[in-house]
């Protein structure tokens, strides 16, 4: 099984080999609401950990979301332009948001594991 690593952004990855698969956490969903459209970057393009990857529209608000780590998008979850409410339904399963290629897995040792993660959000 991998291991889930969480951003202070409320990202989540999950990492195998050099490939990563990218979304945002129950937290998030649960904050942002019902989504109704999802902006998704381009296959090919590459992105530095921390920079802007896509946009979430919900009934509240749109967010932001960013690159966990940095590297090139491989694919992205073309089912959420149908149906963006996968993200909250299954935001760590059919819910995922991007898949990339890592340019510097090292930056994995800057991210928070679930407990670390959980402590932040209550702290919050």
């Amino acid at each position: 099984m991998t291991t889930m690593k969480f951003t202070r952004t409320h990202e989540w990855l999950r990492e195998k080999d050099e490939t990563v698969v990218i979304g945002i956490t129950d937290h998030a969903q649960a904050l942002l609401g019902d989504m109704v459209f999802i902006e998704l970057p381009a296959i090919g393009s590459t992105v530095a950990a921390g920079d802007e990857l896509g946009v979430l529209e919900s009934v509240k608000a749109a967010s932001d979301f960013y690159a966990p780590v940095s590297g090139e998008v491989l694919e992205v979850n073309s089912d959420l332009l149908d149906n963006p409410a996968l993200v909250n339904q299954e935001p760590y399963g059919e819910g995922w948001l991007v898949k990339m290629r890592m340019t510097n897995p090292q930056e994995l040792t800057t991210l928070l594991n679930k407990k670390e993660y959980d402590a932040d959000i209550t702290e919050n």
